[in-house]
C-alpha cells in the first residue's frame, strides 16, 4: 500500500498538472485499498499524517484538507478515482 501512494505522489509531482492533486490522491488510495485491509490501512495512515502536516505546516487551509480527504475516502471505499480526473491530464497517468 505504501507504494502505490508513493507512486501516485511521485506521478503527481511528474505530471504537474493543474487541477489533478485530487484525482491523485484517490488513485493512490485506490491502488492501495485494492491490495487488502492492509493496504487500505497503510493509505489512511499515510493521508492522514499527509493532510495532518498539511493543514498545520503548508498553510492551505481546512478547506483543501477536507477536499483532500474526500477524494482519499473515495479511492480507498473502491470508487473510480477517474471521478476526479481533469481533462487534458496525460492517458500515462
Amino acid at each position: 500500500g505504501a507504494w502505490d501512494m508513493f507512486r501516485a505522489y511521485k506521478d503527481m509531482r511528474e505530471a504537474n498538472y493543474k487541477g489533478a492533486d485530487k484525482y491523485f490522491h484517490a488513485r493512490g488510495n485506490y491502488d492501495a485499498a485494492r491490495r487488502g485491509p492492509g493496504g487500505a490501512w497503510a493509505a489512511k495512515v499515510i493521508s492522514d499524517a499527509r493532510e495532518r502536516w498539511q493543514s498545520d505546516v503548508s498553510g492551505r487551509g481546512a478547506e483543501d484538507t477536507r477536499a483532500d480527504q474526500e477524494a482519499n475516502e473515495w479511492g480507498r471505499s473502491g470508487k473510480d478515482p477517474n471521478h476526479f480526473r481533469p481533462a487534458g491530464l496525460p492517458s500515462k497517468y
